[in-house]
């Protein structure tokens, strides 16, 4: 029995790669196993290898392409002239009626099915060696949309029988290996999605740049996807938390930001253009592409293509416009981090860098150094120099024979999923996408470093800085009783330490939220009505365009800034710290001028807890607990506690209490814990009642070693004297734990001293502290001090039970 040529996508399954290619064998196994589980996936059909391979002996084509592969490895023509030869003869390749027949059969009963007469269809290449765990074949093979008819259908069908002969395709298969004649070409046919009146684009089931397991990554545009692909529009993009989809009474979208999303792909009505860019208008660009339960809907797909294929996905999506449906247009395994070995850390790190020229979002976690070398179009890549760091606007396939070759990649246009960022991951590369004007301010030959070190924000510096590079093997790093916990601030980075074996956060600055993402200070947002300057209220009203209350901007991004942080380290606790500006820097905040006194020391003065309860910072401490009950009920971060800084006295901790109380943030209830910062003598002296009041302390070992000694922490003349050892500040130290302990209460440490002096962690250790919360660059060294410390303990404890 011959095999067959064609067969409807419900027919085949992710086993039949070798006869439909790794897109249309996804394809048929989700309608065949996900659809009934609510997976929306469009219905078609597919030629198939063996249709592909009659189709080249029909028309003699084996032979003509060995000859001309043959003519271009004695160095007879070029890889240009031999790819438009090979493709030249396909397309005027005549069709065998067997195949030809069995293609127009199946587009016929499409149309039954459909009740449209001439149906329009996508018409995609899948490569039998395509979309494989190894290789991403990232764009290499053609798609034609919005395909109508039987003779158009017939001639997108040959063009993509031509397309593994595109100089990009030949070299993509050499580079990995593929010999040419191993790989045939089928060509799937689907129903239109009508994204071109919505919305579409690209979704992982994995942090594309940390490799970070949990998240969904969801990037979106107006109109068709390949814009999105293809790094043309800053898209629209949001980061799901898997572990906690299954709840649907939850949202836990952990970040959402609006791109700019200036053009839209769509259909063209010109001859000889299928589709075209057009700019979008106001709304659209201020609108974001999906609403909340959209990204939820997708994410839960994602998240169940995830679990069937038993790996992280790459996964493109659509929105019908005409019936306002969602639906998953292809699904291929994510190639970079999914065969990553794990285990190990690599971190790098700056020295001597130059002044900071443009940034963008950061693609990967490396940095390097080159000259740049400019180039504005794909007809110009001859002219690349290997090493140097390609700058452009965007990049599509054509570009990717001189992308492996270069040091680090700088575009002007493009999100996460775009073309530049996924083929950059492939090879390793950091690059910095969507800067907006790389092209102008930067120069070929010109000196650059490129940084992608600090989380989320990429950015290019002028000159040549140091690059340090540092692995850690984590299967060292030793086991300790004592906790060791992250201090963790910027949301950005935050997933890149989620491989380090910590305890969990023992101190995240809700400051660093506030002034770095927020921006506007609370009171500016709950009085905005009342402030005098205008260009302050221009700013405000433009930064927190599109919420009806001005407040919900500070309690959403304060909520989300917070997640992202909180879903890395999920279920483990993550102790957040309400505000803790000082009024000079309160005041720098916008609008924070006209509510902030002026005092000669800030550092003593209307700080911490004791604003939470003022009538002059009330209604701010509102939002900033509004945002924790976002957190924990809405989203679903229940592993959140908070902690109060600078809490000076009972009565004013009761107060604290009580306000809270007021905003529906109970101890307790919930499994919620309440800190406090032990960083003042009154809070360490009468430890035993606090200790009452909370379920923990957390020593600042800064603030307390300059109020026990009455130095200010940022006295040059004094700095020799500035010491956490001194015997006062370890009375102190020794004092609040042994109390906390009496009390059943736990007490930690946040700060660096344990990692820069082993003995300060020996002292630590021999107290009995609980856990001790430092940078994630020290994490390691702290563990090795803290590890030795329990060790000599246990020896000494040994011999002491021995004598005894």
């Amino acid at each position: 029995m011959s095999a067959a040529l064609v067969l409807d996508l419900a027919e085949v399954s992710k086993a039949d790669v070798g006869v439909v290619g790794g897109k249309n064998a996804s394809l048929g196994e989700m309608i065949g196993a996900l659809v009934p589980g609510g997976v929306a996936v469009p219905a078609g059909f597919a030629t198939t290898a063996a249709a592909f391979r009659l189709f080249l002996d029909h028309n003699g084509l084996v032979a003509v392409i060995a000859d001309l592969f043959a003519a271009h490895a004695a160095g007879e023509a070029d890889l240009a002239q031999t790819g438009k030869a090979i493709r030249a003869a396909i397309v005027d390749g005549e069709w065998p009626v067997e195949l030809r027949e069995e293609i127009c059969r199946a587009y016929a009963q499409m149309a039954a099915d459909t009740g449209v007469e001439r149906p329009a269809v996508a018409v995609r290449s899948s490569a039998t060696a395509e979309d494989l765990p190894e290789a991403s074949f990232a764009g290499q093979q053609e798609t034609f949309l919005n395909v109508s008819g039987e003779g158009a259908l017939l001639d997108a069908c040959l063009r993509c029988f031509a397309s593994p002969y595109t100089d990009r395709a030949i070299s993509y298969r050499a580079a990995h290996g593929f010999a040419e004649g191993t790989v045939a070409l089928s060509v799937g046919v689907q129903r239109m999605v009508r994204a071109d009146e919505a919305c579409s684009g690209v979704m992982f089931t994995i942090d594309t740049d940390t490799g970070f397991p949990d998240v969904v990554m969801i990037d979106g545009a107006w109109g068709l996807g390949e814009n999105v692909v293809q790094g043309v529009v800053d898209p629209d993009a949001w980061q799901v938390f898997k572990p906690l989809l299954a709840n649907p009474e939850l949202c836990p979208i952990i970040a959402r930001r609006r791109g700019a999303k200036k053009v839209k792909m769509v259909y063209s009505s010109e001859r000889g253009a299928s589709t075209v860019n057009v700019e979008t208008g106001p709304e659209e660009r201020e609108a974001f592409v999906l609403t909340d339960d959209e990204v939820l809907q997708l994410a839960r797909w994602g998240a169940l293509i995830e679990d069937h294929y038993g790996r992280p996905m790459d996964i493109e999506w659509g929105k019908d416009g005409a019936d306002g449906g969602l639906y998953i247009l292809q699904a291929r395994p994510e190639t970079v981090h999914s065969r990553a070995p794990r285990g190990s850390l690599k971190t790098y790190s700056l020295s001597r860098t130059g002044e900071e020229l443009l940034s963008g979002l950061a693609i990967g976690s490396a940095a390097a150094t080159g000259p740049v070398c400019l180039i504005e179009s794909a007809a110009d890549i001859a002219g690349f120099i290997d090493g140097s760091v390609l700058v452009t606007s965007t990049t599509d396939p054509d570009w990717v024979p001189v992308m492996k070759r270069a040091a680090a990649i700088v575009t002007n246009h493009g999100g996460r999923t775009s073309h530049a960022a996924i083929v950059s991951r492939e090879f390793g590369l950091p690059a910095v996408v969507g800067t907006g004007n790389a092209t102008e301010v930067l120069q070929s030959e010109q000196d650059v470093t490129v940084s992608c070190i600090g989380g989320e924000k990429g950015v290019v510096y002028a000159g040549s800085a140091e690059v340090a590079v540092e692995e850690v093997d984590l299967s060292t790093v030793p086991e300790t009783q004592t906790q060791i916990m992250l201090n963790l601030a910027d949301p950005g980075a935050a997933a890149r330490w989620w491989q380090l074996p910590s305890d969990g956060v023992g101190l995240t600055r809700m400051e660093f939220v506030i002034a770095n993402s927020i921006k506007i200070h609370p009171m500016a947002l709950a009085h905005f009505e009342t402030l005098e300057d205008a260009a302050t209220r221009e700013q405000v009203a433009r930064i927190t365009q599109g919420y009806s209350d001005r407040r919900d901007y500070f309690v959403d991004q304060l909520a989300l800034g917070i997640a992202r942080i909180a879903a890395v380290q999920f279920p483990r606790p993550v102790i957040v710290r309400m505000s803790d500006f000082k009024t000079n820097e309160y005041a720098g905040l916008i609008g924070g001028a006209q509510f902030e006194p002026v005092e000669e020391n800030p550092m003593l003065g209307f700080r911490g807890a004791a604003r939470y309860s003022s009538p002059r910072y009330r209604p701010g401490f509102s939002l900033e607990c509004r945002a924790i009950r976002h957190l924990r009920e809405t989203m679903g971060f229940t592993n959140v506690a908070i902690m109060i800084p600078f809490c000076r006295t009972l009565e004013e901790a009761d107060r604290v209490l009580a306000v809270m109380l007021e905003e529906g943030l109970t101890r307790g209830e919930g499994g919620l814990e309440l800190y406090v910062m032990s960083e003042i003598p009154s809070n360490i002296v009468l430890a035993g009642q606090f200790a009452e009041r909370f379920d923990g302390f957390s020593i600042g070992s800064n603030d307390l070693t300059q109020l026990t000694l009455g130095i200010d922490r940022d006295s040059e003349l004094l700095a020799d004297q500035f010491d956490a050892r001194d015997p006062a500040v370890e009375w102190m130290i020794r004092h609040v734990i042994g109390e906390a302990h009496r009390h059943g209460t736990k007490v930690g440490l946040c700060g660096q001293a344990p990692s820069d002096d082993p003995e300060f962690a020996r002292f630590l250790v021999e107290c009995g502290i609980d856990s001790i919360s430092v940078t994630p660059d020290s994490f390691v060294a702290v563990k090795e001090h803290v590890s030795a410390a329990e060790r000599a303990r246990s020896v000494r404890n040994a011999g002491l039970e021995a004598i005894a």
